[in-house]
């Protein structure tokens, strides 16, 4: 054997032997009671359902259902919030707008009707101090009539009533988001759709998400995305690697840290969905997790049964992805079987 062949060989055998010592690694986690619980409470959680778990780029669980499989795309609806929030604070990155800085900055029209107060960052965790209903939900009814993002938000800027100071109450609703997303489209000159694809999408090798509204009318930033489980772990992975995805910087460490400062410690709530109830907010994500006050797990549940979370203290995201509505139920569910993952993981 040649010194070449045999220096060949050796490289090789270290290269399978730390293969070999991965697996082990993976395998010693134990998702037995993770799979059991979901096959027992099949009903509850429903048929369309796939479950991942991720951890430094790989699944180290998977099920998948006979319909619904990691690479489907399906409606994500508030999952599409934190996307968003990634999208504005791309643009902070950029220096082209400023958190702190009025939307009136950038949409006058919020001055000229005694709004000129409310900020990106109020819009991005929900204290705009606007009137969003008992619900904080906009009726579909009410949302159909707009054509465009720019008709939506200037009915808030000329129709909406500002009952709190920006900053002093939370209210969850798809209200911030979308002047957010106006915002941006303000800014860039572009339309909210393509300018998402062109600077998060793309560079996430999301190839399944999109804003994009077929049936025409406004497009929805705060729950229009329609996006696989597969292209939003992407997602995740980048946000939980400081803003880095395959060895690429898509967002700066600075706007990564800003985007899991906790928002509304100690606000009054004037509206809370029943998935955040108990939790706090950050920016575009709840905090499902915290320790002395630092958020430790963030997600962004959508009401059509999609509940996606980032762990950062034991370095892995996870997501179920569901076609049918999250309801207190579901949520107890999802919240047990993250507690398995967690046990899984920490073995």
């Amino acid at each position: 054997m040649t010194d070449f062949t045999s220096k060949v060989c050796r490289k090789c055998s270290l290269a399978l032997i730390f293969m070999l010592f991965l697996q082990s690694s993976y395998s010693q986690q134990d998702f037995a009671a993770l799979n059991a619980m979901i096959t027992k409470n099949e009903k509850a959680l429903g048929k369309d359902l796939v479950v991942a778990i991720n951890k430094e780029g790989k699944n180290i669980f998977l099920r998948e259902a006979d319909e619904l499989k990691l690479k489907t795309p399906a409606p994500i609806a508030s999952c599409s919030k934190w996307l968003t929030a990634a999208l504005v604070m791309i643009f902070v990155d950029e220096g082209k707008i400023n958190l702190d800085e009025p939307i009136a900055t950038y949409i006058p029209l919020f001055e000229k009707n005694m709004k000129g107060y409310v900020t990106l960052r109020n819009c991005l965790s929900h204290t705009t101090g606007l009137d969003v209903g008992p619900s904080g939900v906009m009726k579909l009814a009410q949302r159909s009539k707009f054509n465009s993002l720019e008709e939506e938000i200037i009915f808030f800027a000329t129709k909406k009533e500002i009952i709190d100071n920006p900053g002093e109450a939370f209210a969850y609703s798809g209200v911030g988001l979308n002047i957010a997303g106006r915002v941006i489209e303000v800014v860039s000159k572009k339309s909210f759709d393509r300018v998402i694809v062109e600077k998060l999408f793309r560079p996430l090798g999301m190839k399944t998400a999109t804003f994009s509204n077929d049936n025409g009318g406004a497009i929805n930033p705060s729950g229009g995305a329609i996006c696989s489980a597969f292209d939003y772990i992407n997602f995740m992975q980048m946000m939980l690697n400081k803003g880095m995805f395959n060895g690429k910087r898509i967002l700066s460490e600075k706007s990564i840290d800003e985007m899991m400062k906790t928002q509304t410690l100690d606000l009054r709530v004037r509206f809370t969905p029943e998935s955040g109830k108990g939790m706090n907010y950050a920016l575009g994500s709840w905090i499902q997790e915290d320790e002395n006050g630092k958020g430790t797990v963030f997600t962004s549940p959508g009401a059509f049964g999609t509940w996606p979370w980032i762990d950062t203290n034991r370095n892995y995201v996870g997501i179920i992805f569901a076609k049918s509505l999250l309801g207190e139920q579901k949520k107890e569910l999802y919240l047990r079987m993250k507690e398995i993952a967690d046990a899984a993981i920490d073995q």
